[in-house]
């Protein structure tokens, strides 16, 4: 078997876990360093206004990219659970129409998110001095929505057989392309906002291509005409686990918007205030996305081999390893996160005052409940692995019931800083959900 791929169902669960989120993790850095850059060139060459049309764009633009997440990562849990159960020829036929499926999708979700654009954005009460940005970001952005979802799918074909090192590369390379065509298309070609859209979208390309170069190199992926043959069946399985995932995300997301609709009552200094804190939101969470991926391969892996004890040994493992992770980051973030801050803001000394009191306020909101995101990642993903992608879906409902409701009656009470409660509260309800699915789900599993 190749080197970098990773039979989970076998050795010491922490070691096995570690090993195989870190490289997601690294490669988590450097898909992060896409949206700081984006938003430090933005924010600091093309001022607070940019950046506020950045963060009015921000969450419609994640559900595009969630539902993308959502849909490949469920097509990969059968892969899985083949892999670990040593059927190649069950794998490739589950990859195979994996990628027909995909193909189909980019070209819905691409329509759909184009003509979308225009009432999203006002049904967001998106304010009129920002609009024409956020609308140019989202149209280059959706756009390549085929692109992404090429990269997302073949990088969750690598992670289910274990291979977390290729992602890495493929993000490390990417991420480099972006830096570079940023300061390029920004800065030199001055094309404003839209350049910063097109410098994620090839660089998302390139990433894309050296998965796909790696992956066409493995026996075990080495699809024929037949595997691509489009059997009703297997897509249908296909669907019934990508489409949960999808769906909770687009809840999530949905939940979000509603959520931007409030913000931006509080005009363009809050706005900017708030997208500056969002953007290292992916920081305090990258460590969790990693190891919920390594779950969801440890998880499937594992129940494909029926190895069934290993799953619960593993949850508790990630558990400990996650909760020791977001304390080291949430005391980061307190103590250093107004200087990181400061870097993704410009504009009047006021300006600037204001928006930096509003973004450190919101990022110690988040990190003092970090580890409630943390355990709500490793529970998910665990259930996701082992095939039941129906109640996170459904904590995905809750994220979105407690987002709103918090939201919405904290910013008549609190004004804007009631705002920066809904977030963490959508993760505790969550982290409700998943507990008890995960508990009962378990006393179900097979014994060994």
């Amino acid at each position: 078997m190749d080197q970098r791929l990773k039979n989970m169902t076998a050795g010491r669960p922490v070691p096995l876990i570690l090993s195989f989120a870190l490289p997601l993790m690294a490669g988590s850095v450097f898909q992060q360093l896409y949206t700081v850059v984006d938003t430090m060139v933005v924010g600091k060459a093309l001022g607070v206004d940019a950046l506020a049309a950045l963060g009015a764009a921000d969450w419609f633009n994640w559900m595009m990219l969630g539902v993308v997440q959502g849909f490949t990562q469920g097509f990969a849990i059968p892969m899985a659970q083949h892999f670990g159960a040593d059927r190649h020829d069950e794998l490739r036929r589950t990859v195979g129409a994996a990628v027909t499926l995909s193909a189909a999708l980019a070209l819905v979700l691409t329509a759909a998110g184009q003509a979308l654009i225009p009432p999203v954005l006002a049904l967001l009460r998106t304010p009129a001095e920002i609009l024409g940005g956020s609308r140019l970001y989202l149209r280059v952005m959706f756009g390549g929505t085929p692109v992404v979802m090429a990269f997302n799918l073949l990088a969750c074909v690598l992670r289910s057989l274990g291979d977390g090192r290729t992602p890495l590369r493929a993000m490390v390379a990417a991420s480099l392309t972006n830096v570079a065509l940023d300061l390029l298309f920004v800065m030199g070609f001055g094309w404003g906002i839209g350049g910063a859209a097109a410098a994620t979208v090839i660089a998302q390309g390139v990433s894309a291509l050296y998965c796909l170069g790696r992956a066409s190199r493995l026996d075990v992926l080495r699809l024929t005409a037949d595997d691509l043959r489009p059997r009703p069946a297997r897509l249908g399985r296909l669907l019934a686990l990508g489409s949960p995932m999808a769906f909770q995300n687009c809840v999530i997301a949905l939940g979000g918007m509603i959520l931007t609709s409030i913000v931006n009552r509080f005009g363009v200094t809050f706005i900017a205030g708030y997208t500056a804190a969002n953007k290292l939101f992916g920081v305090l969470e990258m460590a969790a996305v990693s190891y919920g991926y390594a779950m969801i391969t440890y998880a499937g892996q594992n129940l494909g081999a029926g190895k069934t004890r290993r799953i619960r040994q593993g949850v508790r493992a990630a558990l400990g390893i996650a909760l020791a992770t977001s304390l080291v980051i949430a005391a980061v973030m307190l103590l250093f996160g107004r200087t990181f801050l400061a870097g993704f803001i410009s504009g009047t000394p006021e300006q600037f005052g204001l928006a930096l009191d509003t973004a450190y306020r919101y990022l110690a909101v988040m990190s003092v409940c970090l580890p409630t995101l943390y355990v709500l990642h490793v529970v998910r993903s665990a259930l996701q692995g082992m095939g039941n992608t129906v109640m996170p879906m459904v904590s995905g409902i809750m994220e979105f019931c407690m987002r709103t409701l918090v939201a919405l009656t904290l910013s008549r009470i609190m004004g804007g800083q009631g705002v920066f409660f809904a977030e963490v509260a959508s993760w505790m309800g969550a982290d409700l959900v998943l507990t008890a699915s995960y508990l009962w789900s378990v006393k179900r599993l097979p014994e060994e």
